[in-house]
């Protein structure tokens, strides 16, 4: 219509023509971009600044960034515009069973409770810190070799309180994340260990470094993955957002881009519906400190 004017046609002839109305025209001409795009455009700005900082964050966390960033929006609006631009989060495969058998339990298991139609079901909660600890490992492949870790997480506010990285999975592996995780706490005494039937955790030296600490241990059952689902949960992410994003060439290059993954974006980017949204970091500050005041 601008350029037919700009040949010598007016624009009524050009409206009569094109069967158009002249005053949606207009009210184009005085203002062509609507406010509804300008606010679309400042929140996609924000949503691609937050997914080149770090790629493996789906759309909620996109939606978290851009909020502290000043352009607030709902979970749905994010997912429309990171999927029309195509800013999607890395993701990687499944890790495969090893086909071992687990041994037999060394500890009853503790994290179970019973439902009022008698079914029994496992509950993963805790009233504060250094109640309930859950303990895994994983393992991933180098050209070097294996990388294996083993990680303790207070089910209290989903920090990671403790790992060890090694390139053997020895019973020295699970030690060394319980001590690591102890020395970090602080006071221990009671608090429950829960793990699978591995034999690193019915080790006589973990059984020997829970009964030093005043620890409690708790074992699931056989092929349950349910059993420890909350830790299985950390390792899916872990395996989606670091070990699976390329191949690694060399232990320590995967052992960086772990304690980095965990240190930084899982402990202080990552926030978690379970804590009403907050990071680990944010949710046991506040309640740390909420408590401290209480007393």
């Amino acid at each position: 219509m601008t350029e037919l004017a700009a040949s010598g046609i007016p624009v009524a002839v050009a409206c009569r023509v094109l069967k158009l109305s002249r005053q949606p025209y207009y009210r184009w001409l005085a203002n062509p971009i609507t406010s509804t795009e300008v606010v679309q455009a400042y929140r996609a700005d924000a949503l691609f600044d937050a997914h080149t900082d770090d790629l493996e964050f789906g759309y909620r966390l996109l939606a978290d960034e851009a909020r502290d960033a000043g352009q607030a929006m709902a979970d749905r609006t994010a997912w429309r515009i990171a999927s029309e631009n195509g800013w999607w989060s890395a993701f990687g495969k499944k890790r495969a069973k090893n086909g071992k058998k687990p041994g037999p339990a060394v500890h009853d298991d503790l994290c179970t409770v019973t439902d009022e139609d008698g079914r029994t079901r496992h509950q993963f909660t805790a009233d504060g810190p250094n109640q309930l600890w859950l303990t895994d490992i994983t393992e991933h492949k180098t050209s070097e070799g294996k990388l294996y870790l083993c990680a303790i997480k207070d089910v209290f506010g989903n920090k990671i309180v403790g790992y060890s990285i090694d390139s053997r999975m020895k019973s020295a592996l699970a030690v060394n994340a319980l001590n690591n995780a102890v020395a970090m706490r602080g006071d221990v005494a009671g608090c429950v260990v829960h793990s699978d039937r591995g034999s690193q955790f019915r080790s006589r030296k973990f059984l020997r470094a829970l009964a030093a600490h005043r620890m409690v241990g708790s074992m699931g059952r056989v092929a349950s993955c349910g059993d420890n689902a909350a830790m299985e949960s950390f390792f899916s992410l872990l395996q989606k957002n670091v070990l699976d994003r390329h191949s690694w060439t060399t232990r320590d290059q995967l052992r960086i881009a772990i304690v980095t993954w965990i240190e930084r974006t899982y402990h202080r980017r990552r926030r978690q519906a379970a804590l009403g949204r907050l990071t680990p970091v944010e949710y046991e500050t506040i309640m740390n400190t909420s408590a401290a005041l209480a007393a």
